[in-house]
């Protein structure tokens, strides 16, 4: 149950500073009359500009912050005062009470929720929580609640206007704001996906990265081990070569190879020698022939360079130079032929060289040396075979401590579940969802039903019906028509039976009002019956179903049809409200 309390205004537009109070916590029909002592207060016209409209636009600014018509904030404070405007509300909803006050210059929001003290906040929050708190839009419930003749008939909306009214009166506005927060459920679970995806990227990465790390081990590996392997080849093949040599043989066969070096060193000596004797006679006996020849010349007084005869002493100690170089190139072919003989001698002492000995180590120490020379390979061996792989435990550690296991159960349930939200919207969303249609139909013809209830009670002939696409059709007589074909008082009716109608489904479907303004509405163009109809389905609907319903009105003969009325009065320029007013 939504049920309005207390209204209190304070410089708000025509209301000045003392504070004026509406009791809407009545069952009754409350008739809204206004008197402008200003201007007399017995004509017509004095009934104008006292400020009936006011209650109702100070209702709609209290709980929205707005007036009902385009009224700019600013214009709503008391243009005589010109500050302190402060408009307050009470009210209950499903049994909470709530207080709100709200006002302008100073600005003010307050919100105060149960036995809670009035709270100030952020206007943006704070109006929201208010009309999520409400449950209803500005616009419905100027459609609802506080009917007005400045307020754009429903008909007269454009398609989408009308349809965002029905959808938000029929729940399928329930369905787009879960909708709304179904897609952001949606969108926090891809939001999750991502970030899964991104973390089992960056661990693919780092495994990728690790892996190369692991690869360039385990090549490391193989070429450590092909290496030793390698050495323990080698290794094992020298022992096999070295276990297979006679060290006694090896060693005489070095002092045999020694003995045949040093044979051959003297052959060759000796043969070095001869072979250079063969050269020096060869030149010697060149040497004697022409110094034969040259004599032979000096002795016939000759000259052995020119030929030309010489007969002093110079030719004589020229024979005498040339036999004495004579003499000594022939001791030397002398001296030579016995060196030669020292060198035959040599080599037949020597005798034949024969073949070099073979032996396995290049010298005679290593032969010596050949079983230290074994057990430092056996020893090396058995290291080498027991050397421990310097990669096998880095790669073993990385491949299981270091490489993240790939676990896609994560993203598979929440694609799962991704999934399950996307059809879920699409039931919520998709015009042709059996969802929307069966709230449409089910509500629809509970709307159809109260509507023509309400044309029969106020007399309109015209049949109205809401199609299952929510447009509406009018008809009369067969023949369809528009809204604006019809006459002033057929609109009234037609606009007072379509809101009772959307009430009675708002609080079929959620909770039922308290109050209801009309304002003006069977003032203009209603003919007796139509206001007679009309009054009547208003007190039917405050004597059944428990409503304060007020209306306003500048006709004083419908003060003797209502039990209550509300006068608003205007004098030296501010409103005030007699409620201790006698019904005649």
């Amino acid at each position: 149950m939504f049920k309005l309390n207390t209204l209190t205004v304070k410089n708000f537009m025509s209301v000045g500073n003392t504070t004026q109070a509406v009791d809407f916590n009545r069952n009754d029909l409350t008739l809204v009359l206004g008197e402008n002592l200003d201007l007399g207060g017995d004509d017509s016209g004095a009934r104008n500009g006292t400020g009936k409209t006011t209650i109702i636009n100070a209702l709609s600014y209290v709980l929205y912050g707005n007036a009902l018509t385009n009224i700019k904030r600013d214009n709503l404070i008391n243009k005589t005062n010109s500050k302190g405007m402060l408009v307050t509300v009470d009210f209950e909803n499903n049994g909470v009470r709530y207080k709100i006050e709200r006002g302008r210059k100073p600005n003010i929001l307050k919100y105060a929720v149960g036995d809670d003290e009035l709270q100030e906040g952020d206007s943006r929050e704070t109006q929201g929580a208010i009309e999520t708190m409400l449950g209803m839009t500005h616009e419905m419930f100027k459609h609802l609640v506080a009917l007005n003749t400045y307020t754009q008939p429903f008909l007269s909306l454009g398609n989408n206007d009308q349809r965002a009214i029905i959808e938000q009166l029929l729940g399928i506005t329930l369905l787009s704001e879960k909708a709304e927060t179904l897609k952001e459920q949606t969108r926090i679970t891809k939001e999750a996906i991502t970030q899964e995806e991104y973390r089992i990227k960056a661990v693919q990465d780092a495994n990728g990265k690790i892996e190369e790390q692991i690869d360039s081990l385990k090549k490391r590996q193989r070429l450590w081990i092909a290496k030793r392997d390698e050495d323990v080849s080698k290794l094992t093949s020298s022992i096999e070569d070295m276990a297979h040599v006679d060290i006694d043989i090896e060693i005489a066969n070095h002092r045999l190879l020694d003995e045949f070096y040093e044979k051959q060193s003297r052959i060759q000596e000796a043969q070095r020698w001869i072979a250079s004797i063969d050269q020096d006679d060869t030149k010697q006996k060149r040497t004697i022939d022409k110094l034969e020849g040259e004599i032979a010349l000096l002795e016939e007084h000759k000259c052995h360079a020119c030929g030309q005869d010489i007969h002093d002493e110079k030719q004589t100690a020229i024979l005498d130079s040339k036999q004495q170089q004579l003499v000594e190139a022939q001791q030397t072919v002398v001296d030579n032929d016995v060196v030669r003989k020292e060198h035959d001698q040599t080599i037949a002492e020597v005798g034949e060289l024969g073949t070099a000995p073979t032996v396995f180590y290049d010298k005679i120490e290593d032969a010596y040396n050949h079983q230290t020379t074994l057990n430092t390979l056996a020893d090396r061996l058995e290291q080498r075979m027991a050397d421990t792989d310097p990669y096998l435990e880095q790669i073993e550690e990385m491949e299981q401590q270091a490489v993240q296991e790939i676990n896609w159960n994560t993203v598979n349930e929440l694609t799962r579940v991704k999934e399950h939200q996307e059809f879920l919207l699409k039931l919520l969303t998709n015009k042709d969802s059996f969802i929307r249609k069966r709230i449409i139909d089910q509500n629809l013809a509970f709307l159809n039903g109260r509507l023509t209830a309400y044309l029969e009670s106020v007399g309109l002939p015209h049949t109205v019906v809401f199609q299952n696409d929510l447009s509406v059709e009018i008809q009369e007589l067969g023949r369809d028509l528009d809204f604006d074909n019809l006459s002033r008082g057929e609109r009234n009716r037609l606009i007072l039976s379509l809101s009772w109608a959307f009430r009675d489904v708002w609080e079929s479907l959620y909770h039922p009002i308290n109050l209801l303004f009309i304002d003006e509405l069977i003032d203009s163009g209603m003919d007796a019956s139509g206001v007679e109809s009309s009054l009547a389905v208003l007190k039917k609907m405050a004597r059944e179903r428990n409503k304060s319903i007020w209306l306003v009105s500048h006709k004083d003969e419908l003060a003797g049809r209502v039990n209550n009325i509300l006068k608003v009065v205007k004098e030296n320029g501010f409103t005030h409200y007699d409620t201790d007013v006698e019904v005649t």
